[in-house]
């Protein structure tokens, strides 16, 4: 069998691997999953928080109703396909870039509350709009056949 190379980060605990394996940087294109995190208890317990969720998701409709979802708005922004980017080291990931700073900026233009640029790359990581597996992951070239 052979041995599993992960990103740095994902071999502190089994919960960390499964994310890094099953679903860190596998693009997405569900906006339903944002009521998902909605419905979650455990989600906020910050009073700054819960009310920028709720402007949040006033302006998300607002968006919405612009670009026809969120998924068009975020994965415009990459001409709907992943970043790939070639990382040796877990040092060299970025915890945000020119890009994730330009999304950001628009979101607050737009009303959208915490939602800065590293939160923003954080995000594109996760949904796979940017694939930030190590060179040497197993997963490197496994995220865009996952969609």
């Amino acid at each position: 069998m052979k041995k599993i190379i992960r990103c740095d980060w994902a071999n502190k605990s089994e919960l960390e691997q499964k994310y890094h394996d099953e679903e860190w940087a596998v693009p997405v294109h569900d906006d339903k999953k944002v009521e998902e995190l909605l419905k979650n208890e455990g989600v906020i317990r910050n009073k700054l928080k819960i009310n920028a969720v709720i402007t949040n998701a006033k302006e998300y409709f607002k968006l919405c109703e612009e670009f026809g979802s969120l998924d068009k708005y975020l994965w415009a922004y990459v001409n709907n396909k992943p970043i790939k980017n070639s990382w040796a080291k877990i040092e060299e990931v970025p915890a945000r870039t020119e890009l994730s700073d330009k999304i950001s900026k628009d979101l607050k233009k737009r009303g959208f509350k915490f939602v800065g640029s590293t939160i923003i790359y954080a995000f594109m990581q996760a949904v796979g709009m940017v694939n930030d597996h190590l060179v040497t992951c197993s997963f490197y070239n496994k995220a865009e056949e996952k969609k």
